[in-house]
């Protein structure tokens, strides 16, 4: 069975995770469940490296919001890639999740 396991540190109550080149159907499939096995339910996703997404990996993001909710915790985006902060635009996921420029700032508004 294919898994996800994406390069992370944590920050005291915060893990900082980072999204793989492609966030597309493959992927999507295994973020929600990833996100949700971790030790702790407070997630910034790093979407620097993120090179293409699709619709699932979009849909994703909100599903993985709901489910981090539900446990308690939140998931914040963080991207510095302008591509990436268009899609969020365009698809007003900006306004669903919270879109920081750095992982720093992303990081401390869980505080």
């Amino acid at each position: 069975m294919a898994q996800l396991n994406l390069p992370s540190e944590i920050f005291g109550n915060v893990v900082v995770a980072h999204t793989p080149e492609e966030l597309g159907t493959d992927q999507a499939n295994l973020l929600v469940g990833y996100l949700a096995s971790l030790e702790r339910h407070n997630v910034v996703l790093d979407l620097d490296a993120t090179e293409a997404f699709d619709s699932d990996g979009l849909t994703a993001l909100l599903d993985s919001q709901d489910k981090l909710r539900e446990l308690g915790g939140d998931l914040k985006l963080t991207t510095t890639n302008t591509n990436n902060r268009k899609i969020l635009e365009i698809t007003r996921l900006d306004q669903h999740l919270e879109v920081f420029e750095s992982v720093v700032d992303a990081v401390k508004s869980f505080r």
